[in-house]
């Protein structure tokens, strides 16, 4: 590898990458896309190997998505200069597609009549059809329900567009008009990598260009390596719940990261069968970034300059089985996988907390939700269906700084909609869009704040869904003595007489005057609250995001007569307090820890590789089953315990299914 020409080559790369990501950004139509920016492109090679992708817009989480069953697929259909492929299935694609509101666009380019790579390209479809506007509703329990499904077909042939497929998605769309908008950036970000790779190919020789694809590819992995062998070898295991729709449905997810020398390995056996509700997503065979995200976001973390491509997968090894949450077979519903896959991130976060010396950082809130509203368009009149926001909640505390308020690292390439846009392109007034005060988790390094959004529907109807809702029941956990986070909260008309209290939003009928509160969780702290800094109290106070109270409480301040921060007072105040204070490595929080007690880790695991062996009909029916059943008992299960729990239940679904 000559160092000169791969670092020409990767700048190269990367400035066709970006330019036809700023393409999709600035000509697409919908808000998901030009505002909050779910989207991105990328550049691959013939085999499928993503060797450049975008960094200073759009999607960060597929760096190094897997191409290459869809390739297959590709060179059967026949491939030709000028066609470009469309699909949105994640199951004949085996995971290039996550969710199928990413309609997904693979171009081949050609050189001197040569394949020599793929532009790769996805928007987010605000509307596919399906049940409800937008298409996702996290209670969905099939994917039928979530709208049309295209396995990987021509739209244009040779140049030529094919009507047929155009109209086919079309026809199914609440808003066709913006969909087939978006479609049309995303084609001319394929076209503008086609045209700047072309004239690459001219200015430097196929060769050169060929031989730096894959020369990009082995500088990223041998940056990822020299990162993995700074990691002391072992083990290191943890466990976190998905939250479903129905109160007590915890779906377990566990990892065990195995690091030996200068390659890691990501075992998730032992996480619950796929289940009927919309969390469900497709990570294939391969080693899938929207998978091992964090662990890529640690990779980037330690080494800025790496090139961003498939290389850095290289020495990683994932193994997902089939059928589980996290790796669903046909015909799963996957819509809110957004909220599978953060819990997965947090997972992750576990292990590398425990691997990295002092420690990472602690859980971030854990949820990643988006707002879609449909209403009538204030302007025109005509039904529309609009995304609002994207919600978050405060980012978790990190060796050595505080969390980030409202904004959390996982999804942080997600953008805001400004208050003014939706109140100008929906019926709702936005009452509230700000910090909640007091909502930093206390440690050494605080968590960020939580966010309140708070919406009036104007119109006599309108209809919102919110995808990826969680942290109802179990709070983002702490570390090293920082305390778990809050979780969220959401109050349909609070302060009024009918005011309700709800889990989460499926899919919500507003009235007009009907006023809707969401407040999104806060992750947990990081370190002994008794050693943060006074300083930065006191600039947290200023602000008017902590209160005197909370200073007392949670930080052991002192105040002296005139108001102020006494320090002596506080430095003795914080002695006595420590001593009576020892610091487990994670903290749960309460509710977690007495579910852990009935639930110990070990029988949670075996609970789950336990139901995969089921009949795959009867799989949700005995894991819903058995786990209430044990739950209500209120004991600790033993293997003893569920053995006989399972095989009792598995008797009972075969005698039920004999009796009819």
């Amino acid at each position: 590898m000559d160092a000169v020409r791969t670092a020409v080559m990767n700048n190269r790369f990367t400035a066709i990458v970006e330019e036809a990501s700023a393409v999709m950004y600035r000509t697409a139509h919908t808000t998901f896309v030009k505002l909050v920016q779910d989207y991105q492109c990328a550049v691959a090679t013939p085999e499928g190997e993503i060797f450049a992708y975008p960094s200073q817009a759009g999607v960060n989480s597929f760096i190094g998505v897997p191409l290459q069953k869809t390739i297959e697929r590709l060179h059967e259909l026949g491939i030709e200069e000028g066609d470009c492929f469309l699909t949105n299935d994640p199951f004949s694609t085996d995971g290039l597609v996550t969710h199928m509101m990413d309609v997904t666009m693979v171009r081949p380019i050609f050189f001197e009549g040569k394949l020599i790579a793929f532009s790769w390209g996805f928007v987010h479809a605000s509307d596919i059809g399906g049940a409800v506007p937008g298409s996702i509703s996290p209670a969905f329990t099939e994917v039928f329900q979530e709208g049309i499904r295209i396995r990987p077909v021509k739209l244009y042939r040779k140049g030529e567009i094919n009507e047929d497929v155009r109209m086919l998605l079309l026809d199914n769309s609440r808003i066709p008009d913006d969909l087939w908008g978006d479609m049309k950036a995303m084609l001319s970000a394929l076209q503008s990598m086609d045209r700047r790779f072309r004239q690459l190919c001219t200015a430097y020789g196929r060769a050169d260009v060929e031989q730096g694809m894959h020369d990009v590819l082995a500088f990223a992995e041998a940056k990822a390596r020299s990162v993995i062998a700074r990691i002391p070898d072992g083990t290191y295991a943890f466990s976190d719940y998905l939250e479903g729709i129905e109160p007590g449905q915890f779906t377990y997810i566990r990892c065990a990261m195995r690091v030996a020398g200068d390659q890691v390995a990501f075992d998730f056996a032992g996480t619950d069968p796929q289940i009927p509700a919309a969390y469900n997503f497709v990570s294939g065979d391969r080693t899938h970034p929207y998978t091992v995200q964090a662990f890529l976001y640690y990779l980037l973390t330690v080494e800025p300059d790496a090139p961003r491509n498939a290389g850095l997968l290289r020495a990683i090894t994932m193994h997902a089985p089939r059928a589980t949450v996290i790796n669903a077979e046909f015909p799963a519903a996957g819509g809110s996988r957004v909220a599978a896959s953060t819990r997965v991130y947090d997972t992750l976060l576990g292990c590398l907390q425990q691997a990295v010396k002092g420690g990472l950082t602690a859980s971030g809130p854990g949820m990643s939700a988006v707002i879609v509203l449909a209403a009538r368009d204030p302007r025109s009149g005509a039904r529309q269906v609009s995304v609002i926001n994207p919600l978050c909640g405060g980012g978790g505390g990190r060796a050595g700084s505080d969390g980030t308020d409202a904004i959390d690292s996982r999804s942080g390439y997600l953008k805001s909609v400004p208050t003014e846009v939706i109140e100008v392109e929906t019926v709702l007034f936005v009452h509230a869009n700000r910090l909640l005060e007091d909502s930093y988790t206390p440690g050494r390094w605080r968590s960020g704040a939580a966010l309140v959004m708070e919406m009036e529907n104007t119109d006599p109807e309108a209809t919102m869904t919110i995808r990826g809702m969680n942290r109802f029941s179990f709070r983002p956990w702490g570390v090293e003595g920082g305390r778990p986070g809050r979780m969220a909260e959401v109050v349909l008309n609070p302060g009024k007489d009918h005011e309700e209290v709800l889990r989460r939003v499926t899919v919500l009928k507003l009235k007009r005057g009907d006023v809707l509160r969401l407040v999104t969780p806060a992750g947990g702290g990081f370190g002994d609250p008794l050693e943060r800094d006074l300083d930065a109290i006191r600039h947290d106070m200023r602000r008017g995001m902590l209160s005197r109270d909370s200073a007392s409480k949670d930080y052991g301040v002192v105040f002296g007569a005139d108001g102020s921060i006494d320090t002596q007072a506080t430095l003795s105040a914080r002695a006595r307090r420590r001593a009576q204070q020892p610091h487990a490595p994670f903290d749960l929080g309460p509710e977690r820890n007495a579910y852990d007690a009935i639930w110990p880790d070990p029988v949670r695991t075996r609970f789950a590789m336990a139901a995969l062996e089921q009949p795959r009909a009867h799989r949700q029916l005995l894991v819903d089953a058995v786990r209430k059943r044990l739950t209500t008992a209120g004991e600790t299960v033993t293997e003893a315990l569920l053995e006989q729990a399972i095989t009792e239940e598995a008797a009972r679904l075969a005698g039920d299914r004999v009796a009819h």
